[in-house]
Order: C-alpha cells, then sequence, then structure tokens
C-alpha cells in the first residue's frame, strides 16, 4: 500500500525529448523558479512559480527584472508592480500552466531552480533544445515519455 502511494505522488519533471534532466517531488505550493539573461535587453530575469493546489500544473506568482523590454510584465493587468533596488518587480501575476516549455538559447544562461538544485540547461543540452517543465506521478519516470496532459 505504501508502496503504491509513493508511486503515485505527483513530481515535477524537467524533459528534453526522452531524456529526464530532474523528478523532484512537487507538494501542492512549492516554488521553484526560472533564471535567464533576457535575449534582447541582456539582463537578468526571474520567474517564481509555484505547483498548483491539484498538483497538476504551475502558477506564476512574480518576475523579477532589471529593464523593460519586450515579453516582460509592465501593465496593471499583469499584477501589482514595484520597485526593489536595482530590479522591477511584478507580483501576484497568478497566471496558470499546465505544462511549460523553456529552450535554451545563446547567453541565456538558462537555469531551472526547484528542489534546490539549480539545473543549469545552458550547460547541460544543446542551444535550442526544447525542455519541459510538467507535473506527473512518480511512477511515469519508468514508463515511457509523459504526453502533453502528464498522462
Amino acid at each position: 500500500m505504501l508502496l503504491c502511494w509513493l508511486l503515485m505522488q505527483p513530481c515535477l519533471y524537467i524533459a528534453a525529448g526522452r531524456s529526464l534532466l530532474a523528478v523532484i517531488p512537487a507538494p501542492p505550493g512549492m516554488p521553484f523558479s526560472i533564471h535567464f539573461i533576457h535575449s534582447v535587453q541582456k539582463t537578468p530575469v526571474e520567474e517564481n512559480l509555484t505547483v498548483n493546489d491539484r498538483q497538476d500544473g504551475f502558477v506564476l506568482q512574480s518576475t523579477k527584472y532589471q529593464s523593460f523590454g519586450v515579453g516582460l510584465p509592465f501593465l496593471a493587468s499583469d499584477g501589482q508592480f514595484r520597485e526593489e533596488g536595482n530590479y522591477f518587480i511584478m507580483d501576484h501575476m497568478n497566471r496558470k500552466f499546465s505544462r511549460l516549455s523553456l529552450r535554451p538559447g545563446l547567453g541565456t544562461q538558462l537555469t531551472v531552480l526547484a528542489g534546490g538544485t539549480p539545473h543549469r540547461l545552458y550547460e547541460e543540452l544543446p542551444l535550442g533544445t526544447r525542455v519541459d517543465l510538467y507535473m506527473a506521478p512518480y511512477y511515469k519516470q519508468w514508463v515511457g515519455k509523459v504526453d502533453e496532459n502528464g498522462q
């Protein structure tokens, strides 16, 4: 019974194609972040997310960045904006995602910090490799690739 329960526990998967880069136990509300250098502005960006309550997706809570640019939040409808030192922070964004797809690019230093471990995707993978972040039960790592619905 305990083994079944353990195998069914939701985890955050970081995968590149059929290669699993990480499988991290993910309770509701577990924080993780995505760090990168903005491709146009060449300044650091940090996106802070949590695992949603149903443990089947993610919620973007805030974005921290140093300069305004394409793709960075700034509208009142994006959340609650504030300045902190040399950074702009958009809090209370509450954007929901069932999964995320990322690609390390030239100079982006794309890193996912989850479970206390930095996953430096820009060092681990060729540029342009698609990386998927999704939720699935722990046992899915042994039974093949999880589809876009976490099945």
